[in-house]
């Protein structure tokens, strides 16, 4: 059983980062769950407009990143997939516009039935959260 995780966090567009962990953190439609070397393989739905955490995956101690929607895979192999439909580093996020963003999509009284300024206000509070700023 290898002692890391081999991590890689990509979306359509390019591959965000790779690199090794201890653990991951995400939340998947299920509920949120810790992955670490030698865990069963599984494949996962992300939830829209939630952070993935890789623990130990720099010198800062944490990589984060933003995620909307698609996939985590774990292999057998101790290799962990983040195939998201849309994706930010922590350190990518323009703090400012996604608190404007939050607060334009807030302002309009977001009804539940408009589900694309549900989904606008959802990535933009990922965005903070993955930044590590509040929302308000």
């Amino acid at each position: 059983m290898s002692k890391r995780l081999f991590v890689e966090i990509v979306s359509p567009e390019r591959e965000l980062w790779a690199g090794e962990g201890d653990m991951v953190i995400a939340k998947t439609v299920d509920g949120e769950f810790g992955v670490q070397p030698g865990h069963t393989p599984v494949l996962a739905l992300l939830a829209a407009g939630s952070v993935v955490r890789v623990v130990g995956g720099r010198e800062t101690g944490e990589v984060r990143a933003a995620v909307h929607g698609g996939f985590l895979s774990v292999t057998d192999d101790s290799r962990v997939s983040i195939l998201a439909e849309v994706a930010e580093l922590a350190e990518e996020v323009d703090v400012d516009r996604a608190k404007r963003a939050l607060e334009e999509t807030e302002s309009g009284g977001v009804s539940p039935e408009d589900t694309e300024a549900q989904e606008r206000a959802a990535r933009a509070r990922s965005r903070l959260a993955a930044a590590g700023t509040d929302a308000a």
